[in-house]
């Protein structure tokens, strides 16, 4: 993972940052190209990437020095901020309140955090306000997660059978919701609104990967009794789930739950134990459950003794994606989330990030794909660095925190 990182942080923060950001606005930050997924979250991905790579050793300075990383990648996080609506008039440049901008403020929140001692008190205020302000549209009710908005549902199926956004589950949205609430909680635990946030974080997470199943489950989690709690699921009971349409393995990669860990750890305190509900259902599905296969027969998602995935339904994105396999292997691993399947984590763990080293060693600036056919994401790149960044840096605080290791919590 640290090769990987390495790897996928010089590239970012080295040629695609140069071909990209090739002048500042009059006010001193950088013109991002708009306002939209491509100009926001990409950004935001590459900062996280860096800033994990430049605080925990891992940077490869071969091709760009450490020093002048460090002022590309302040320059990247102080400018998001200072575009977020919270800091920004100016309606042709600003961003926030929209379907995932929550997800955009906690990449580069994130990064933020972790270069805090480089960054003004200005530019710490424009991170605050930015945070502050989205993580406040998520702090009311339970089928609803923009305060106002009934067509942002928390469920792809209500408890009555209704199918909110057919084929199309929330766990994804939820997740990355629930993650910028808990990031605002770690770095603010004295705020005004740190109750509201513990509170929504908790439900978020737990109604990311619920199950029909929970709706007659009367257990407790984190304080929220699922049977009189939840209003609906967004997986199916045997940890599958649906998006784009039809089932999809690549978005039954829940880690954006397990990384949970490292925003608490950071604060020393313990991740819930909603953020990682369900999760090892879900691996299981991706391990062990058959499938029906094209030729006959059936097959399962992970290929025994291969780095190659079975996408029982197609797979929309292309053909590709053993980091995305790799990392959560490795989380799984970590948190001993696979002690129900037949093959470890760890074995997988290998074969997906082997093959992704692989893919990178194609390319002698570290990144990692060739042909759209591979990956048709336009933040492609970005998706393997900040996967590769937040992997690392669970996996080290794990290994490196001393008395006060990531731990889980049901409180």
């Amino acid at each position: 993972m640290k090769s990987i990182l390495a790897n996928e942080s010089r590239y970012l923060i080295g040629p695609a940052y140069a071909s990209k950001y090739t002048y500042y606005e009059p006010d001193g930050y950088l013109n991002l190209g708009g306002t939209n997924e491509p100009a926001v979250r990409l950004p935001g991905m590459t900062a996280v990437t860096v800033a994990t790579a430049l605080k925990l050793g891992v940077y490869d300075p071969r091709n760009l020095s450490e020093s002048n990383a460090t002022i590309r990648l302040m320059n990247l996080i102080k400018t998001i901020a200072a575009r977020h609506m919270s800091n920004n008039t100016n309606t042709s440049t600003r961003w926030g309140h929209g379907w995932q901008t929550a997800l955009w403020a906690y990449y580069d929140g994130f990064a933020a955090w972790l270069m805090w001692d480089k960054l003004s008190t200005t530019d710490r205020d424009k991170v605050v306000n930015m945070l502050v302000d989205e993580a406040n549209r998520f702090t009311t009710g339970n089928d609803v997660y923009l305060i106002g908005t009934s067509g942002n549902q928390l469920y792809e199926i209500r408890r009555d059978g209704t199918a909110v956004t057919p084929g199309d589950s929330k766990t994804e949205e939820n997740n990355w919701s629930a993650a910028l609430l808990g990031l605002a909680l770690s770095m603010m635990p004295t705020h005004p609104d740190a109750a509201a946030w513990s509170t929504r974080y908790k439900q978020l997470a737990v109604s990311a990967t619920a199950k029909p199943a929970d709706l007659r489950d009367r257990s407790t989690v984190n304080g929220i009794t699922l049977s009189t709690w939840l209003q609906g699921h967004n997986i199916a009971n045997d940890g599958t789930l649906e998006n784009h349409g039809f089932l999809h393995p690549l978005y039954m990669i829940v880690d954006q739950g397990l990384y949970e860990a490292a925003a608490n750890g950071l604060a020393g305190t313990c991740a819930p134990n909603a953020a990682k509900r369900n999760v090892a259902l879900m691996y299981s599905a991706l391990v062990d459950k058959q499938f029906p296969a094209s030729g006959g027969g059936t097959k399962t998602i992970y290929t025994p003794g291969s780095y190659k995935v079975y996408y029982p339904e197609g797979n929309d994105w292309g053909t590709e994606f053993p980091m995305y396999f790799g990392g959560f292997d490795q989380l799984v691993s970590l948190f001993g989330l696979d002690s129900t399947v037949s093959t470890p984590a760890s074995t997988w763990e290998k074969l997906h990030n082997d093959r992704q080293i692989a893919l990178q060693a194609r390319h002698t600036d570290g990144h990692t794909y060739g042909s759209l056919t591979e990956n048709n994401y336009y933040g492609r790149e970005q998706r393997v660095g900040v996967i590769s960044a937040l992997t690392y840096l669970t996996t080290w605080l794990v290994n490196n925190s001393g008395s006060n290791k990531t731990c889980w919590t049901n409180s």
